[in-house]
């Protein structure tokens, strides 16, 4: 970089050759302190906001204010995606965490209707209404204790290949589950393609995956080719259906990586704040009592001649909405992400170089108490009436 370019630099250190700061990082999270690997930069080095380290096999900024993280998400010339290479290999290079900001728009205004928009969701409800409904029961019949967090994973793992495929057979999900979970455990994991790491593990089991999901694709375009309907429309059928102005479709990479990347967010993200969420009403008898209330009334307001919950009866549900808000604050699913500087550009008054990595630490910014006081407090109220301001709920 030279003497001048480095003098500007965060504070920080790149810590052992190769390696860098990964083996501090694992070790906060292992440790069950997440926060404990960022509190060690500040602790050093002070209340900078960024700080440098070599993290994935690159140099890197890690950026850990709402000012900051807003800057860098923002700026589309100065800055593009850069997760790891084992996270961009196993998602799928035709995924959101590996285009080009343009093609990064196309795929992403193609692919909300099908799985965000009204008709979309008013076709997932009976499903997912009848599929937590039979999972509660069976919990409630099993006689004995369950490992809540494993059954969660089940269910929502359930709803998720219904909802992407329809009526998929019982081999076919058994399949994609185990080659899920195995891709899963190598997600984050350091890019070592050697026998005994979980990034090789989880490359054998992408490609297990990607092999159920062309054999349904080519099931399907062959049964359109003949005129066959298979009746309900799921989420792949909407994804070769759909086309953009046009009139480009989908191939089926892009179909592929789509589906392996919202499996990934929605499967993990789901089960895990559904748990936290649970544990968190069940710590606070009050707030229990509150959200069960708000449930009974909404129960009480569906005509006899309903059947099940419609997007209408959730738009109801607004302190329940402030504790999954309230629980995505506190747990942060989504811990980090990462970019990368097209061209050297100041943050916070310190210099990330061309083509260093940057990763936004959406953790530190939702246990700050300068943006959330008593950050370590459960308190869904904190969200009544209140609006983030942009850079502070990621």
């Amino acid at each position: 970089l030279g003497a001048e370019r480095r003098a500007r630099l965060p504070p920080g250190e790149m810590g052992w050759p190769l390696v860098g700061g990964m083996w501090a990082f694992l070790r906060a999270f292992k440790s069950g302190k997440p926060d404990a690997f960022i509190a060690s930069f500040v602790r050093r080095f002070g209340r900078t906001g960024v700080y440098r380290s070599f993290m994935f096999s690159s140099p890197t900024v890690l950026v850990t204010t709402a000012e900051g993280c807003k800057q860098v998400l923002m700026d589309d010339d100065a800055f593009v995606t850069g997760w790891p290479k084992a996270t961009v290999a196993l998602v799928g290079p035709r995924s959101f965490v590996a285009m080009p900001h343009d093609e990064h728009r196309r795929i992403r205004k193609l692919t909300a209707a099908p799985i965000n928009g009204f008709d979309a969701l008013t076709g997932y409800l009976p499903f997912i209404d009848s599929t937590v409904t039979s999972s509660l029961r069976a919990w409630a019949d099993h006689g004995g204790s369950v490992e809540f967090l494993t059954e969660l994973r089940r269910m929502t793992f359930k709803i998720i290949v219904q909802i992407f495929l329809g009526g998929a057979d019982q081999a076919t999900t058994r399949a994609l589950e185990r080659s899920y979970t195995e891709l899963n455990y190598g997600m984050r994991a350091m890019a070592i393609n050697l026998p005994g790491f979980a990034y090789r593990g989880a490359l054998r089991a992408r490609r297990r995956l990607v092999a159920v999901l062309q054999g349904v694709l080519d099931e399907r375009r062959a049964a359109r080719a003949k005129g066959v309907s298979g009746g309900g429309v799921d989420m792949m059928d909407r994804l070769i259906e759909a086309q953009d102005e046009r009139g480009r479709h989908l191939d089926d990479d892009e179909i592929i990586d789509v589906l392996v990347m919202y499996l990934n967010a929605g499967h993990e993200s789901s089960g895990h704040i559904t748990m936290w969420a649970t544990v968190f009403l069940q710590e606070n008898p009050d707030m229990f009592a509150r959200a069960k209330a708000e449930q009974e009334a909404i129960m009480r307001s569906i005509p006899s001649s309903q059947r099940g919950l419609t997007l209408r009866d959730f738009r109801k549900m607004e302190y329940l909405s402030q504790v999954i808000d309230e629980t995505l604050r506190l747990v942060n699913i989504s811990f980090v992400s990462f970019r990368q500087a097209t061209r050297d550009v100041f943050v916070n008054g310190y210099l990330i170089p061309k083509g260093w990595k940057v990763q936004l630490w959406y953790r530190s910014v939702h246990m700050d108490p300068q943006v959330y006081p008593d950050p370590t407090k459960f308190d869904p109220l904190r969200w009544e009436g209140h609006s983030p301001r942009a850079g502070t709920f990621l």
